[in-house]
Protein backbone atom coordinates (compact mmCIF):
# COMPACT_ATOMS: atom_id res chain seq x y z
CA UNK A 1 0.00 0.00 0.00
CA UNK A 2 1.41 3.62 -0.71
CA UNK A 3 1.74 6.50 1.65
CA UNK A 4 -1.09 8.05 -0.37
CA UNK A 5 -3.33 5.10 0.32
CA UNK A 6 -2.60 4.64 3.64
CA UNK A 7 -3.55 9.18 3.96
CA UNK A 8 -6.69 7.99 2.63
CA UNK A 9 -7.32 5.03 5.23
CA UNK A 10 -6.15 7.02 7.70
CA UNK A 11 -8.59 9.81 6.99
CA UNK A 12 -11.55 8.21 5.51
CA UNK A 13 -14.89 8.80 7.01
CA UNK A 14 -14.08 10.12 10.32
CA UNK A 15 -16.34 12.75 11.00
CA UNK A 16 -15.84 16.17 12.33
CA UNK A 17 -17.97 18.31 14.44
CA UNK A 18 -20.24 17.72 17.73
CA UNK A 19 -21.74 14.28 16.55
CA UNK A 20 -17.70 13.20 16.15
CA UNK A 21 -16.38 14.47 19.04
CA UNK A 22 -14.78 12.59 21.92
CA UNK A 23 -12.85 13.73 25.15
CA UNK A 24 -9.58 15.27 24.13
CA UNK A 25 -6.55 13.53 23.75
CA UNK A 26 -3.33 13.50 25.20
CA UNK A 27 0.22 12.68 23.71
CA UNK A 28 1.16 9.75 25.97
CA UNK A 29 2.01 6.63 24.25
CA UNK A 30 2.01 2.59 26.07
CA UNK A 31 2.49 -0.45 24.44
CA UNK A 32 2.55 -3.56 26.45
CA UNK A 33 4.28 -7.13 25.48
CA UNK A 34 4.22 -5.97 21.48
CA UNK A 35 5.10 -8.66 19.74
CA UNK A 36 4.68 -9.33 15.56
CA UNK A 37 4.97 -11.96 13.12
CA UNK A 38 4.42 -12.47 9.54
CA UNK A 39 4.48 -14.94 6.56
CA UNK A 40 6.67 -14.51 3.37
CA UNK A 41 7.76 -16.86 1.23
CA UNK A 42 6.52 -20.02 3.08
CA UNK A 43 8.25 -18.71 6.03
CA UNK A 44 7.29 -17.63 9.19
CA UNK A 45 9.49 -14.75 10.67
CA UNK A 46 9.06 -13.17 14.52
CA UNK A 47 9.56 -9.20 13.47
CA UNK A 48 9.26 -7.83 17.35
CA UNK A 49 9.13 -9.31 20.33
CA UNK A 50 7.94 -8.19 23.59
CA UNK A 51 8.30 -4.64 23.48
CA UNK A 52 7.74 -2.72 26.36
CA UNK A 53 7.56 1.45 25.90
CA UNK A 54 5.84 4.34 27.79
CA UNK A 55 6.14 8.02 26.14
CA UNK A 56 5.30 10.83 28.17
CA UNK A 57 3.00 13.65 26.76
CA UNK A 58 5.33 16.53 25.16
CA UNK A 59 8.44 14.37 25.24
CA UNK A 60 10.74 13.74 21.58
CA UNK A 61 11.86 10.26 20.88
CA UNK A 62 13.75 8.90 18.65
CA UNK A 63 13.69 5.35 17.39
CA UNK A 64 16.66 3.84 16.08
CA UNK A 65 18.49 0.15 14.94
CA UNK A 66 20.02 -1.56 12.51
CA UNK A 67 18.17 -1.92 9.07
CA UNK A 68 15.39 -4.91 8.88
CA UNK A 69 15.40 -4.18 13.21
CA UNK A 70 11.55 -3.89 13.12
CA UNK A 71 11.44 -0.06 13.66
CA UNK A 72 9.55 1.62 11.17
CA UNK A 73 7.04 -1.60 11.81
CA UNK A 74 6.69 -0.82 15.33
CA UNK A 75 5.72 3.00 14.22
CA UNK A 76 3.63 1.43 12.05
CA UNK A 77 1.76 -0.07 14.61
CA UNK A 78 1.67 3.06 16.89
CA UNK A 79 -0.35 4.91 14.43
CA UNK A 80 -2.64 2.55 14.08
CA UNK A 81 -1.43 1.93 10.47
CA UNK A 82 -0.49 -2.26 11.13
CA UNK A 83 -2.01 -4.77 13.09
CA UNK A 84 0.53 -6.52 16.00
CA UNK A 85 0.22 -10.01 16.35
CA UNK A 86 -0.09 -10.08 19.94
CA UNK A 87 0.29 -6.56 22.26
CA UNK A 88 -1.66 -3.20 23.28
CA UNK A 89 -1.03 0.23 22.17
CA UNK A 90 -2.72 3.05 23.69
CA UNK A 91 -1.99 6.49 22.48
CA UNK A 92 -3.80 9.44 24.27
CA UNK A 93 -5.22 6.42 26.33
CA UNK A 94 -7.18 5.10 23.19
CA UNK A 95 -6.46 1.85 21.93
CA UNK A 96 -4.70 1.83 18.55
CA UNK A 97 -6.61 -1.16 16.63
CA UNK A 98 -6.72 1.19 13.72
CA UNK A 99 -5.67 4.93 12.43
CA UNK A 100 -7.05 7.78 14.54
CA UNK A 101 -5.96 11.25 13.17
CA UNK A 102 -7.43 13.12 16.03
CA UNK A 103 -4.81 11.11 18.03
CA UNK A 104 -1.63 10.70 15.96
CA UNK A 105 -0.64 12.54 12.63
CA UNK A 106 1.99 10.69 10.36
CA UNK A 107 4.85 11.75 7.95
CA UNK A 108 6.37 9.16 6.06
CA UNK A 109 9.60 9.15 4.38
CA UNK A 110 8.65 10.42 1.19
CA UNK A 111 6.62 13.48 1.18
CA UNK A 112 3.53 11.87 -1.42
CA UNK A 113 2.25 14.86 -2.04
CA UNK A 114 -0.78 14.57 -4.67
CA UNK A 115 0.81 16.16 -7.80
CA UNK A 116 -2.17 17.95 -9.69
CA UNK A 117 -2.89 19.54 -6.15
CA UNK A 118 -1.18 22.39 -4.62
CA UNK A 119 0.59 22.93 -1.33
CA UNK A 120 -3.08 24.56 0.20
CA UNK A 121 -4.84 22.19 -1.47
CA UNK A 122 -2.37 18.97 -0.30
CA UNK A 123 -2.74 20.02 3.47
CA UNK A 124 -6.98 20.30 2.81
CA UNK A 125 -6.67 17.30 1.55
CA UNK A 126 -7.62 14.88 4.87
CA UNK A 127 -9.73 17.65 5.66
CA UNK A 128 -11.78 17.35 2.77
CA UNK A 129 -12.32 13.35 3.38
CA UNK A 130 -13.51 14.40 6.70
CA UNK A 131 -16.17 16.51 5.19
CA UNK A 132 -14.70 19.52 7.19
CA UNK A 133 -16.04 23.14 5.42
CA UNK A 134 -14.36 24.63 2.99
CA UNK A 135 -13.79 28.23 4.62
CA UNK A 136 -12.75 25.86 7.58
CA UNK A 137 -9.98 23.41 6.01
CA UNK A 138 -8.61 26.16 3.87
CA UNK A 139 -7.99 28.45 7.34
CA UNK A 140 -6.72 25.47 9.14
CA UNK A 141 -4.09 24.67 5.98
CA UNK A 142 -3.26 27.64 5.88
CA UNK A 143 -2.34 27.83 9.35
CA UNK A 144 -0.36 24.89 9.56
CA UNK A 145 1.61 25.80 5.99
CA UNK A 146 3.16 28.94 8.02
CA UNK A 147 3.76 26.97 10.92
CA UNK A 148 6.42 25.27 8.42
CA UNK A 149 7.54 28.20 6.90
CA UNK A 150 5.64 28.09 3.85
CA UNK A 151 3.99 31.30 3.90
CA UNK A 152 3.58 31.80 0.43
CA UNK A 153 3.67 28.98 -1.03
CA UNK A 154 0.03 27.85 -0.99
CA UNK A 155 -0.37 27.92 -4.51
CA UNK A 156 2.33 25.95 -5.78
CA UNK A 157 2.49 22.68 -6.96
CA UNK A 158 4.61 20.00 -5.78
CA UNK A 159 7.15 20.12 -8.83
CA UNK A 160 7.49 23.64 -8.24
CA UNK A 161 9.06 22.91 -4.42
CA UNK A 162 12.05 21.74 -3.52
CA UNK A 163 12.39 18.39 -1.57
CA UNK A 164 12.78 20.28 1.60
CA UNK A 165 9.65 22.16 1.11
CA UNK A 166 7.82 19.36 0.16
CA UNK A 167 8.53 17.63 3.31
CA UNK A 168 7.27 20.68 5.27
CA UNK A 169 4.16 20.79 3.15
CA UNK A 170 3.72 16.77 4.20
CA UNK A 171 4.66 17.71 8.27
CA UNK A 172 1.30 20.89 7.85
CA UNK A 173 -0.50 18.02 6.02
CA UNK A 174 0.48 16.02 9.70
CA UNK A 175 -0.19 18.68 11.62
CA UNK A 176 -3.20 19.58 9.93
CA UNK A 177 -6.23 17.91 12.34
CA UNK A 178 -4.05 18.78 15.53
CA UNK A 179 -3.21 15.48 17.22
CA UNK A 180 -1.46 15.71 20.50
CA UNK A 181 0.86 12.79 18.43
CA UNK A 182 3.44 13.16 15.60
CA UNK A 183 4.86 10.06 14.08
CA UNK A 184 7.68 10.63 11.75
CA UNK A 185 8.99 7.55 9.75
CA UNK A 186 12.36 8.79 8.16
CA UNK A 187 11.41 12.31 6.79
CA UNK A 188 14.35 13.67 5.98
CA UNK A 189 16.97 10.08 4.44
CA UNK A 190 16.18 11.17 1.07
CA UNK A 191 17.74 14.80 1.45
CA UNK A 192 20.66 16.14 1.23
CA UNK A 193 22.45 16.70 4.52
CA UNK A 194 22.82 20.50 4.52
CA UNK A 195 18.81 20.31 4.13
CA UNK A 196 19.06 17.60 6.46
CA UNK A 197 20.28 20.03 9.64
CA UNK A 198 18.09 22.60 8.39
CA UNK A 199 14.79 20.37 8.46
CA UNK A 200 15.85 18.84 11.69
CA UNK A 201 16.01 22.46 13.05
CA UNK A 202 12.60 23.27 11.67
CA UNK A 203 11.21 20.55 13.15
CA UNK A 204 12.36 21.06 16.68
CA UNK A 205 10.66 24.65 16.30
CA UNK A 206 7.38 23.38 15.19
CA UNK A 207 7.93 20.94 17.96
CA UNK A 208 8.73 23.55 20.86
CA UNK A 209 6.06 26.01 19.57
CA UNK A 210 3.00 23.37 20.02
CA UNK A 211 4.95 20.99 22.48
CA UNK A 212 3.22 17.87 20.79
CA UNK A 213 4.67 14.18 21.38
CA UNK A 214 6.72 13.17 18.59
CA UNK A 215 8.40 10.11 17.70
CA UNK A 216 10.54 9.77 15.10
CA UNK A 217 12.39 7.08 13.18
CA UNK A 218 15.79 7.29 11.65
CA UNK A 219 19.12 5.70 10.50
CA UNK A 220 21.50 8.55 11.21
CA UNK A 221 22.94 8.47 14.90
CA UNK A 222 23.92 12.20 14.62
CA UNK A 223 19.80 13.23 13.32
CA UNK A 224 19.04 10.98 17.03
CA UNK A 225 21.64 12.91 18.91
CA UNK A 226 20.70 15.96 17.98
CA UNK A 227 16.91 16.03 17.35
CA UNK A 228 15.73 14.02 20.73
CA UNK A 229 14.90 13.78 24.24
CA UNK A 230 15.10 10.49 24.44
CA UNK A 231 16.62 7.44 22.22
CA UNK A 232 14.93 4.46 21.82
CA UNK A 233 17.92 1.74 20.47
CA UNK A 234 16.45 -2.09 18.90
CA UNK A 235 18.42 -4.79 18.73
CA UNK A 236 18.81 -7.28 15.30
CA UNK A 237 15.50 -9.28 14.48
CA UNK A 238 13.25 -9.88 16.27
CA UNK A 239 13.35 -6.42 17.31
CA UNK A 240 13.70 -5.70 20.70
CA UNK A 241 14.29 -2.68 22.49
CA UNK A 242 18.35 -2.88 24.18
CA UNK A 243 18.76 0.61 25.55
CA UNK A 244 17.15 3.55 26.25
CA UNK A 245 19.62 6.86 26.12
CA UNK A 246 18.45 10.26 27.82
CA UNK A 247 19.58 13.43 25.74
CA UNK A 248 20.97 15.52 28.11
CA UNK A 249 22.25 18.18 25.75
CA UNK A 250 20.83 21.89 26.35
CA UNK A 251 17.96 22.97 24.43
CA UNK A 252 17.77 24.98 22.21
CA UNK A 253 20.24 22.46 19.98
CA UNK A 254 22.53 23.95 17.92
CA UNK A 255 25.11 23.05 15.10
CA UNK A 256 28.27 23.89 17.04
CA UNK A 257 26.72 21.08 20.25
CA UNK A 258 27.53 18.18 17.02
CA UNK A 259 31.74 18.86 17.70
CA UNK A 260 31.34 18.30 21.33
CA UNK A 261 32.84 15.33 23.84
CA UNK A 262 29.36 14.66 24.94
CA UNK A 263 27.59 14.92 21.59
CA UNK A 264 30.56 11.83 20.44
CA UNK A 265 29.63 10.06 23.76
CA UNK A 266 26.21 10.10 22.82
CA UNK A 267 26.83 8.99 19.21
CA UNK A 268 29.39 6.63 21.00
CA UNK A 269 26.95 5.03 23.31
CA UNK A 270 24.39 4.04 20.35
CA UNK A 271 26.52 2.89 17.91
CA UNK A 272 28.41 0.42 20.59
CA UNK A 273 24.38 -0.93 21.18
CA UNK A 274 23.94 -1.17 17.11
CA UNK A 275 27.38 -2.75 15.94
CA UNK A 276 26.86 -6.29 17.62
CA UNK A 277 23.66 -6.84 16.29
CA UNK A 278 23.54 -8.93 13.31
CA UNK A 279 20.72 -9.33 11.40
CA UNK A 280 19.57 -13.08 10.31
Amino acid sequence: MTSLAILEKETALKPTGAAGQTAPATGSVQVRDLEHTYDASGRTTKALEGIQLDIAPGRFVVIVGPSGCGKSSLLMMMTGLLRPSSGTILCGGRPMTEPDPDVVGVVFQEASLYPWLTAQDNVEFPLSLRRMPKAERAKRARDRLALVGLNGFEDRYPHELSGGMKQRVSIARGLVQDPPILMLDEPFAALDEQTRISMGDELLRIWERTGKTVIFVTHSLTEAAYLADEIIVMSARPGRIIDRIEVDLPRPRTYEMMSTPRFAELRERIWSQIRTQVVE
